[in-house]
C-alpha cells in the first residue's frame, strides 16, 4: 500500500490541473487551413458557412468566444446548422480574407454561401440572444430548415 501513494501522485501530476481536464464546450470549428476546403464541405452538407475572423489581442473576440460561442445551446445550434470556421486575421490566410471580405473591425462575423458569397456580415460583438436571432434569420432567409 505504501508504494501506491507515489504512483497515484505521479498519475495526478501527469493529468494536469482540473481546468485542463474540463471538456471544451462551444462551437466546433473546422480544422482546415483554407476556406476553399470549408466551402466544399458546406456544398456536400448543404449548409451555410459561419466564419469568425478574430485576433489574439481582441478583447471583444475573447468575450464572444466565452459568452456567446461557448454557450452550450448556441454551440449546439451552430454545430447542427452550419459549417463553422475560425480565422486568425493576422496569420495564415487571415490577411487575405481581411481584404476579400473588407474586414475593418474585430471580431468580424460572416455567413457565407457555399460559393463564398457573403449572406450576412457583422463587425463587433453581440449578445447571445442577438447572435442566435441573427443566425436563425440567415437560415430562414436562405431557405434552410432549422435543425435542433
Amino acid at each position: 500500500m505504501k508504494h501506491l501513494t507515489p504512483i497515484l501522485f505521479l498519475l495526478l501530476l501527469s493529468c494536469g490541473s482540473p481546468q485542463e481536464l474540463e471538456v471544451q464546450r462551444g462551437i466546433n470549428y473546422e480544422k482546415s487551413k483554407d476556406l476553399t476546403t470549408v466551402l466544399n464541405k458546406a456544398t456536400v452538407e448543404n449548409k451555410i458557412v459561419f466564419v469568425d475572423i478574430y485576433t489574439d489581442w481582441c478583447l471583444p473576440c475573447k468575450e464572444m468566444d466565452k459568452y456567446v460561442f461557448g454557450d452550450e445551446p448556441t454551440a449546439d445550434f451552430m454545430n447542427s446548422n452550419f459549417v463553422n470556421y475560425k480565422v486568425n486575421a493576422e496569420k495564415g490566410e487571415g490577411p487575405d480574407l481581411n481584404i476579400i471580405f473588407g474586414v475593418a473591425a474585430y471580431p468580424t462575423l460572416l455567413f457565407l454561401d457555399d460559393k463564398g458569397r457573403v449572406l450576412k456580415k457583422y463587425e463587433g460583438s453581440m449578445s447571445v440572444s442577438a447572435f442566435n436571432s441573427w443566425a436563425e434569420e440567415v437560415l430562414v432567409e436562405n431557405g434552410h430548415e432549422i435543425v435542433n
